[in-house]
């Protein structure tokens, strides 16, 4: 199952327009599942999801894993969702706390047919 694994910190005040940018599976090769688990270390950072055009999470709060530790299955994975070829998937988090927050990603996908 190919899977985005990644950790990056966002600094206060800023954001990343995409944690998975850069990925060998940013885009869809074919039509599949994608299950996602994105924690945070400190509240108060907002998450946005989407899988081409489609917003599969509105800026949210982002779930918070003390230590940074990544998530764990399945209670983390909260974002789940059927996805076309070629759709880019776009996780993009914004700090608003007043302090660096690190934030950890898995994202896994199940291709269902090429």
């Amino acid at each position: 199952m190919p899977t985005i694994q990644k950790q990056v910190t966002i600094l206060t005040g800023t954001s990343n327009d995409n944690i998975w940018a850069g990925s060998a599976y940013e885009y869809m090769r074919g039509p599949g599942v994608v299950s996602a688990a994105v924690v945070a270390s400190l509240a108060t950072s907002f998450l946005t999801i989407q899988s081409g055009p489609d917003v599969i999470l509105e800026e949210s709060p982002t779930f918070v894993l003390a230590g940074a530790g990544y998530g764990i299955v399945p209670d983390h994975f909260f974002y789940n969702w059927g996805a076309a070829p070629g759709d880019r998937l776009l996780c993009r988090v914004r700090n608003a706390n007043a302090g660096s927050n690190v934030i950890s990603t898995v994202c896994n996908i199940q291709y269902t047919g090429r």
